[in-house]
C-alpha cells in the first residue's frame, strides 16, 4: 500500500488503547498501520472503521521477525512519521516469587524488541519531516510496587532506552518520548465495580480515560516537545504510593 498520507505504526494496535490510539491518529488524516499477534479479527474490524489503514501481523517474542517487519515497512511507506510501542504482556510474578518464564517473555515483549525495532526505525525509515518514536511504558515507573514484577522490571528497562536514543539521535528533527499511563482499562478477571474502584486510585480520584493516552500521543509526534521526556497520564496516581498494584487494593 502507498499513501501520501503521513504513517505511523502502532504495535498492539487492534484492541485496548492500542485501538484508541490507531482511532485517534486516524481522526486526524493519518494513514494507520495497526500490528497485531494474535488479534485479527479486532485488527480487521477496526481497519475497516479507519479511512486509511492497512494491518500487519508479527510475534514480539521474536525480535528478528519484528526487524523485518519494520525494514518491509520501510520500503513503502514514504512519510513514516511516527513509530506508537504500545504492544505489551502483562503477566503476574511478584518481588517474592518470580517467574523465569515470565520474565523472559516480558523482557523481550515489553523492551528488547520495542528497542531493537525503534533502532531498526531510526535507520530505515523514511520521513518528510522529523520521525517520533513513543514508549508506552506505565507509572508503575515512579510507584512501583510488589506485584507484576517481571513486568515492572521490563517497563523500567524499556524506559531506559528512551533517554538513550534521544542522546543517539542523528537527526535533529527526530523526537523520543515516553507515556506512562495509570490504570486505565480492566486487567486479568476484573469485575467492573472493581475497576471502578480501582481506577480511582489517584490523586484526583477519577477514571482516566484512554483518550487522553491517545491525544497526549498525538501532541507528541507532531514535535513539539523536547525529545527524551516522559510524561505521566494517570490522573496522579505516580503520586500516591501503593503497596499492592491497584487490582488487589480494589478487592481489600
Amino acid at each position: 500500500m502507498t499513501t501520501s498520507r503521513k504513517s505511523v505504526l502502532i504495535t498492539g494496535g487492534a484492541k485496548r488503547i492500542g485501538s484508541v490510539i490507531a482511532k485517534a491518529f486516524a481522526d486526524e488524516g493519518w494513514h494507520v498501520v495497526i500490528h497485531y499477534g494474535k488479534s485479527r479479527d479486532q485488527a480487521e474490524n477496526l481497519k475497516q472503521r479507519l479511512p486509511s489503514a492497512e494491518i500487519i501481523s508479527c510475534d514480539l517474542n521474536d525480535t528478528a521477525a519484528a526487524n523485518a517487519m519494520i525494514h518491509e515497512l520501510a520500503q513503502r511507506l514514504d512519510d513514516w512519521s511516527a513509530l506508537v510501542n504500545c504492544a505489551a504482556v502483562f503477566d503476574l510474578d511478584t518481588a517474592q516469587a518470580m517467574s523465569s518464564t515470565i520474565f523472559d517473555t516480558a523482557m523481550r515483549v515489553n523492551a528488547a524488541t520495542p528497542a531493537s525495532i525503534a533502532q531498526a526505525y531510526f535507520r530505515h525509515a523514511r520521513a518528510r519531516g522529523g520521525r517520533s518514536l513513543i514508549h508506552v511504558t506505565d507509572q508503575k515507573l515512579a510507584n512501583p510496587n510488589p506485584d507484576f514484577f517481571s513486568y515492572t522490571m521490563s517497563k523500567h528497562a524499556l524506559a531506559a532506552t528512551i533517554p538513550m536514543l534521544s542522546m543517539a539521535r542523528s537527526n535533529d528533527q527526530d523526537r523520543v518520548f515516553g507515556i506512562a499511563p495509570g490504570a486505565i482499562l480492566a486487567s486479568h478477571d476484573q469485575r467492573e465495580e472493581e475497576t471502578e474502584v480501582s481506577h480511582r486510585m489517584n490523586l484526583l480520584h477519577r477514571k482516566t480515560p484512554p483518550d487522553e493516552i491517545a491525544r497526549t500521543a498525538l501532541f507528541m509526534a507532531k514535535g513539539w516537545l523536547a525529545s527524551g521526556q516522559t510524561v505521566f497520564v494517570d490522573s496522579g496516581q505516580h503520586l500516591v504510593p501503593q503497596p499492592r498494584d491497584v487490582l488487589f487494593l480494589a478487592r481489600a
